[in-house]
């Protein structure tokens, strides 16, 4: 009896070593995946995307129906998605969620996708399309599929507040690396909304792009606006890469799909 209790106390031993030795594998793998580096820094190059419904509304939603759109049934309502705001509602000031409320009330033809306008920060990252981050040894490039856009990030020569003649849908980007993570102060950003429920700000934003493996970031932006927002907020969600082997960004021009929407009243028989 004493020997079977011996045998059976060896195995459960072994396979606990088992179970630890496959964790610190996956543990070494993942930190060797880690090391792949440019100048010192964590190598982001590559395509990411977004899996969630924050374009559609950044705050807590639940599945509905567009009634405008009711011919489309399923192809074109809006999926349910949870909050990706920290804390979970925006601190809008009383008249700017009157605002908001206006620009709800006139989607989608108010919003800015619609028009084939550039989406903004931090709009541009959670759209339903995939971004390429360009990085070298010195500033880095964001290429964006919608709009066929793109943001530079001065990494060394930052620009001044002070300096800038005119705001940009897009803004002007400085950029640095607190350890591995890479931080991005954006400002002279057009007035901008932020997702299909209206949902808008006008003020700075600060991105966080965190490594957490070869194939996973994890991005925050903070918002401050205080003509908008009681306090600056914050949204958070995960990046993943496009690890398909021809992955690539592809243009989308959008300017012709929304020349109807802007001019079709112009046209010689207006569309109607």
């Amino acid at each position: 009896m004493r020997r079977r209790y011996s045998s059976t106390r060896a195995f459960w031993r072994l396979a606990l070593l088992a179970v630890l030795g496959l964790c610190g594998s996956a543990a070494t793998a993942q930190q060797g995946q880690r090391l792949a580096r440019i100048g010192g820094h964590p190598n982001i190059n590559g395509i990411w995307q977004t899996v969630n419904t924050a374009n559609w509304n950044l705050e807590g939603h639940s599945a509905q129906a567009i009634d405008e759109f009711w011919q489309l049934g399923a192809l074109f309502a809006i999926p349910a998605g949870s909050s990706v705001v920290v804390g979970g509602t925006i601190p809008y000031l009383p008249e700017a969620l009157e605002q908001r409320e206006r620009n709800r009330a006139g989607w989608p033809e108010s919003d800015p996708e619609a028009n084939c306008f550039r989406a903004g920060v931090p709009r541009s990252t959670y759209l339903p399309y995939p971004f390429e981050i360009i990085q070298g040894d010195g500033d880095m490039l964001f290429v964006y599929e919608y709009a066929t856009s793109n943001r530079p990030i001065r990494m060394n020569e930052h620009a001044s507040p002070d300096e800038i003649l005119v705001d940009q849908y897009l803004g002007w980007s400085n950029g640095r690396w607190e350890g591995d993570e890479l931080v991005i102060e954006v400002f002279g950003l057009l007035p901008g909304w932020l997702d299909r429920a209206g949902n808008y700000h006008r003020g700075t934003v600060t991105e966080r792009y965190t490594p957490m493996g070869e194939n996973h970031l994890q991005y925050e932006a903070t918002i401050n606006d205080p003509s908008t927002f009681s306090r600056p907020w914050t949204i958070s969600m995960p990046l993943y890469r496009r690890v398909e082997p021809n992955a690539e960004v592809f243009e989308y021009k959008c300017v012709e799909f929304a020349e109807p929407l802007l001019y079709g009243e112009l046209l010689k028989e207006p569309i109607e």
